[in-house]
């Protein structure tokens, strides 16, 4: 190899390792920018258990609102999210249910925003049953495949045109990040984290949801 040869690829390799690191600080320098943006419009607004963006499910009239932090990775939602359900049926006029994201894995982010794209379709509620569903695959934390997320969508006969171009929106990252700071500002530290009418849920368990929300509905009854 001659020494032209030689010094052309050692160009061309300071000239890859530069590009790549210019990638990756304009990577974070975006990450940190836009939390600092979300942080700064949590702060504008009192109400940190509920924002405009925030999905729910449940009359609008529910005496009682149970608002959960949630990572679409984490096992434990996965868990409860049965456990949910059951209570939305035992009270279908008296409890509201509000998710806000709490994104604590390495594709927590991505699939809340796909959840969002699902929503401009109106599929929000069935796309987060097709990723509780197959989390084991997708989420898997020793070998995650969340390139298999569209195919999810796919199967719910979204279009995927517009998938694809939602899923990527600014606006839904920077959602996901106002949910992080009202959540971090609320004290949650781990998913899933409930709250019964602003009080905090201590134990995780059905018994324990169920006789919070009851204790609530019988403040109600008593005014």
């Amino acid at each position: 190899m001659n020494k032209d040869l030689m010094r052309m690829l050692l160009i061309a390799a300071v000239l890859v390792a530069i590009t790549a690191g210019a990638a990756l600080i304009y990577s974070s320098q975006r990450d940190t920018a836009e939390r600092a943006e979300a942080a700064a419009i949590a702060k504008q607004e009192e109400n940190r258990f509920e924002r405009s963006h925030s999905r729910s499910l449940g009359p609008a009239t529910a005496k009682v609102t149970l608002v959960e932090f949630f990572d679409p990775e984490c096992e434990s939602c996965r868990a409860v999210h049965p456990v949910v359900k059951q209570l939305l049926k035992q009270y279908p006029a008296d409890l509201r249910l509000v998710v806000r994201y709490m994104p604590l894995h390495g594709n927590s982010v991505y699939a809340a925003m796909a959840l969002e794209a699902a929503g401009e379709q109106g599929m929000y509620w069935e796309m987060l049953e097709r990723l509780f569903h197959y989390q084991p695959i997708w989420g898997n934390h020793h070998d995650p495949k969340p390139e298999l997320i569209p195919v999810y969508a796919d199967e719910l006969g979204l279009d995927m045109g517009q998938f694809q171009s939602d899923v990527t929106r600014p606006s839904y990252r920077t959602l996901v990040e106002i949910d992080r700071a009202d959540g971090q500002a609320l004290g949650v530290r781990g998913t899933p984290t409930f709250f019964v009418n602003r009080r905090r849920v201590l134990r995780l368990d059905g018994p324990e949801l169920a006789q919070m929300i009851e204790q609530e509905l019988a403040k109600s009854d008593a005014r």
